[in-house]
């Protein structure tokens, strides 16, 4: 049977999710945060960067922002796992503490790490924001967590400049318009090339088409407007999609729960 436990921090970029699995499937997306999770029981398959992985107990799993990747089980038991969706300017802060000056933002280029250590302290994070830990301890664990897989897994700083100049523009202008309609056409002219080529570019930085990107910016807003208290129906008429119905079936392929549940937690 599938299960979830969500929470959310009321006043920083910080989340966590516990789960188990068994016929649920996410769709491919990504989030606009670092991701770390690590799998407790069974296999979780999924695709990211154009390979296929598998995570199995004691596997840490770390997504850069905007990495597109799906996740299913790999068998008819599930998978149990924890994860913890950290914002890129809290990264940076937690960096710069322990560095002592600014501190660019790391890149993880593997989406799956054995590391017996890390494993431990992202349970320990987990463990502490789920478990209502005083705020001091729950400081401490996410610098030590931060910490240490930046020093044991992540191999340059993150930076998508090679992305391309077209496809910048094309992305800043569907960032603009993510609550409205913006078609093919328009978009093209925007980014200054033609249709084929931007969405071969945009494939290419991002992993997905632009439709697909803008559908994640919406719900990237959503999350935004539910987190704040937000109707659930004034959130999808805000947001571009059709009705409550629409938004909450792509919520749920997207991110394992329902608008009303991602709302309650806290």
């Amino acid at each position: 049977m599938d299960w979830s436990r969500y929470w959310r921090s009321p006043d920083r970029p910080l989340e966590a999710m516990h789960a188990h699995f068994e016929r649920h499937a996410y769709h491919r997306h990504s989030h606009e945060t670092y991701s770390f999770g690590v799998t407790e029981d069974g296999y979780q398959a999924f695709r990211c960067r154009g390979g296929a992985h598998t995570s199995a107990a004691g596997t840490v799993i770390a997504f850069n922002p905007d990495d597109p990747h799906d996740g299913h089980a790999a068998d008819e038991l599930g998978f149990t796992y924890r994860i913890v969706h950290i914002g890129p300017e809290l990264v940076s802060g937690v960096l710069a503490d322990i560095a002592g000056r600014p501190a660019g933002l790391p890149l993880f280029d593997s989406p799956t790490v054995d590391d017996p250590v890390l494993a431990r302290n992202l349970r320990g994070l987990h463990a502490a924001l789920l478990g209502g830990a005083p705020a001091l301890r729950r400081d401490e664990l996410l610098t030590a967590t931060v910490g240490a897989l930046v020093d044991r897994a992540s191999t340059r700083r993150l930076h998508r400049s090679g992305a391309g100049g077209a496809v910048e523009r094309a992305r800043r202008r569907l960032e603009e318009s993510s609550l409205g309609d913006v078609g093919a056409d328009e978009l093209a002219a925007a980014a200054g090339c033609s249709r084929f080529a931007l969405y071969r570019g945009f494939r290419r930085a991002y992993g997905m088409a632009p439709s697909d990107y803008q559908r994640q910016l919406r719900l990237r807003a959503a999350r935004r407007m539910l987190a704040r208290g937000d109707a659930i129906g004034d959130v999808a008429a805000a947001t571009g999609f059709a009705d409550q119905s629409h938004l909450t079936r792509w919520f749920v392929r997207c991110y394992g729960m329902t608008p009303g549940r991602f709302q309650g937690a806290g």
